[in-house]
């Protein structure tokens, strides 16, 4: 599956997602330095592993990504949300999130992070529960169905 978001295409899927496009972004956020070469294809085995994945593209180039890892039924956690800085401050991360979220939307959600990005977890609709250097933000989709009419209890 893929849909367009302002002039990018972001696809969702877990297989065939480019181990060099991975560890691009990952360099860029300071999440790797070097990978020996027989560790390279740890980059495409993440996301073959996840339940989730989202990839947005600029032509060619893989420019932002998320993936997720869920049981599927009641709770998720956001990973490796990245956006190349070229392309940060035009909503792409948020729209992941969005995606991300739309997958279990009355599911507990969590994205473990630096303080750096509470403020951006916070404008997707995350609670910051632990203002340590790095924290768990949540994202309680029941609460949210339960504000909205579609839950009882």
């Amino acid at each position: 599956m893929y849909q367009y978001y302002n002039g990018l295409i972001i696809r969702e899927g877990t297989i065939g997602v480019p181990a060099d496009a991975v560890e691009g972004l990952f360099k860029e956020a300071g999440w790797v330095r070097t990978t020996p070469r027989w560790q390279k294809e740890k980059f495409t085995l993440i996301f073959e592993n996840s339940t989730w994945a989202f990839t947005v593209w600029d032509g060619n180039e893989m420019i932002g990504m998320v993936r997720v890892i869920s049981d599927r039924i009641m709770a998720a956690n956001i990973m490796d949300l990245v956006v190349s800085t070229d392309y940060r401050g035009r909503g792409i991360g948020k729209k992941l999130v969005e995606l991300c979220v739309g997958k279990l939307p009355h599911g507990d959600w969590f994205a473990h992070t630096s303080a750096d990005n509470f403020t951006f977890y916070k404008k997707c609709g995350f609670e910051v529960k632990d203002l340590s250097e790095n924290g768990t933000c949540s994202y309680y989709g029941y609460i949210k169905a339960r504000k909205e009419g579609h839950r009882m209890t």
